[in-house]
Order: C-alpha cells, then sequence, then structure tokens
C-alpha cells in the first residue's frame, strides 16, 4: 500500500484519538465542594425577595441555605417537577428580581 492510500484510514481514527482525549478530562473533573451536609434549607431566605438576582446575592443565598446546588430560574426557564434535597431555586422576574426562594 502507498502512503497516500493510508490517508483515509489515519483521519477517522486521530479524530477518534482526540475526541477519546478529550472527553476523558471531562470525567475527572472533581465536583464543587459544599460546605456542611448540602441539605437546602429556605427558612431564613426570605430577605432575597426583592432584591436583584446578581451573582453577590447568589453566593449568598448559596451560603446560607447550604445547598449543593443553586438553581436561577427565569420567567421563560422551563424546570422538572423533580425534588431535590440539595437544590435552591432562585425565581427572577425579566427584570432579573428575585420573586420567590425555594428549595426543590
Amino acid at each position: 500500500m502507498r502512503p497516500h492510500n493510508l490517508r483515509p484510514l489515519l483521519v477517522p481514527a486521530a479524530t477518534a484519538v482526540l475526541l477519546a482525549a478529550g472527553l476523558g478530562g471531562c470525567l475527572a473533573a472533581p465536583g464543587p465542594t459544599v460546605a456542611g451536609n448540602g441539605r437546602c434549607d429556605a427558612t431564613h431566605l426570605q430577605w432575597a425577595v426583592g432584591q436583584p438576582g446578581d451573582e453577590a446575592n447568589m453566593r449568598r443565598l448559596a451560603r446560607e441555605s447550604g445547598a449543593g446546588l443553586v438553581n436561577p430560574v427565569g420567567p421563560t426557564t422551563i424546570v422538572s417537577r423533580d425534588i431535590r434535597q440539595d437544590r435552591l431555586r432562585v425565581f427572577l422576574d425579566a427584570a432579573n428580581t428575585i420573586t420567590a426562594v425555594r428549595c426543590e
């Protein structure tokens, strides 16, 4: 076989190797660390209603709730109805103002 005849075989093989190496890095990435047990508690978070949904308020909500996951929900966001003990949902209106804060 001549070298130029091997080119159609090498390109798919090289692509597969690069794709596998790239996806392997995604699998090894560690998740976020959570202080406490990761269970959400929204009993003391009503201060946030009416506040802007900015990064500072989201970080404070995450810290004070103990949630492992903070999920901002905009007015057109479709959400699943599953319940997670570690998720805080922050509901926002079109002006990015927090309208509700719930563990669900």
